[in-house]
């Protein structure tokens, strides 16, 4: 046992350090936002914007009123209510009253074959009248010049597809260190400083803010490609990125900001409903995927306390390098750096909403989200 326990520290030692070499060089190539100065390249392009919208009350007043006070002199700005329960849809009319931008289009009924959300990008998206769509979402707080800075960026890089990653806001301290956890397994997930190279086949999107070109969107199959797919911001990175577009990710901190969840209940269930399908609904992934986070982010902290001598050491050596590469994301995330001793927690919590997510949707046979069940049969067809 002993052997075992120093290989698998040894082991683990090494792919911290590989991984955390990739994580420093990675986010110190990926631009940022705030540092972009808008204009410089003739007449604005039309941009329209489309923002779907269910049970948003908490939020989209402020929001919205964030997107309409933008300093960009051409666009248009699309609401789509998806079949909202609460007082949205009057709190949009009276905005729309107020501000003749402003379209709204309501959704009564989910016609089969989609997600709801994604049938409401669609719907936004059929109703764009712009040369660039950016898909946002509706809870996103963004400064007047965000929408100007992004456009100029994608110009300037010449892309098709433009994704900026918001600061994330949570209360209290336990929140706030699941998302500086987070950010480091989404980084080791998707890499998405590589989504920038032609040559690789990673890819991103960001559901808070998709700035996409109309033709290369409508070349690449739109949201239908994508109708039941519950990671629809990440799938339409890669339906874009398959058919050649070019696309980058940015920091947006300091620009924007959004309030992820209000509560560890709120956030469990959000996450739970994409975590399945983000290993394509391979129970054999979700398994390795859960394994390998506990072992690489939990156990180094059980085994620098239980275990004695070198393997103690290698343990203790990765606990340090695991800090160190966490405090150093936490910066470009906005977030105090010392949210990073919670990632021994974070691993625990994220493997339980993975192996939740699995069982739940196996045992129901599919998902249910913001009151609609889709089947797993029709989840699992939707390939990209």
């Amino acid at each position: 046992m002993h052997i075992v326990l120093l290989l698998l520290a040894a082991a683990t030692l090494l792919s911290s350090i590989v991984f955390g070499i990739d994580l420093f060089v990675g986010r110190r190539s990926t631009a940022c936002l705030v540092d972009v100065c808008p204009g410089g390249h003739g007449p604005w392009p039309r941009v329209s914007v489309a923002i779907p919208a269910r049970n948003e009350q908490r939020r989209i007043r402020e929001a919205l009123q964030s997107v309409l006070q933008q300093d960009y002199p051409n666009a248009e700005y699309i609401v789509i209510d998806d079949r909202s329960t609460d007082q949205t849809g009057a709190i949009l009319a009276e905005m729309a009253r107020q501000d003749a931008r402003l379209h709204v289009i309501p959704i009564s009924e989910l016609p089969p074959g989609w997600l709801g959300k994604n049938y409401a990008l669609c719907r936004g998206a059929e109703a764009a009248s712009g040369e660039l769509i950016l898909f946002a979402d509706a809870d996103v707080i963004m400064d007047r010049t965000v929408l100007s800075r992004a456009v100029t960026y994608l110009r300037n890089r010449q892309l098709q597809h433009l994704a900026v990653l918001p600061e994330m806001r949570m209360p209290g301290v336990l929140l706030g260190m699941f998302i500086s956890a987070f950010g480091i397994f989404f980084s080791l997930y998707a890499r998405p400083w590589k989504a920038k190279d032609p040559k690789s086949k990673r890819f991103v999107g960001v559901g808070a803010f998709n700035l996409v070109d109309a033709q290369a969107y409508r070349a690449a199959g739109t949201h239908k490609a994508i109708a039941m797919r519950p990671d629809d911001d990440i799938k339409l990175g890669k339906l874009l990125k398959k058919n050649g577009c070019r696309q980058e990710m940015v920091f947006g901190g300091g620009m924007m900001h959004v309030e992820w969840y209000s509560s560890v209940r709120e956030m469990v269930d959000g996450l739970m409903k994409n975590s399945f399908s983000g290993v394509e609904y391979s129970v054999a992934a979700a398994l390795a995927s859960g394994m390998a986070l506990l072992l690489g982010t939990t156990w180094p902290v059980l085994g620098m306390l239980l275990t004695r001598g070198s393997t103690q050491l290698l343990n203790l050596g990765i606990v340090l390098i695991l800090l160190l590469v966490t405090a150093d994301s936490n910066h470009f995330h906005g977030l105090p750096r010392w949210y990073a001793l919670g990632l021994p927690l974070g691993g625990i919590l994220f493997t339980y909403i993975l192996w939740k997510a699995t069982l739940k949707t196996l045992w129901e046979g599919g998902i249910r989200w913001r009151g609609t069940y889709y089947p797993l049969a029709l989840l699992k067809a939707n390939k990209v």
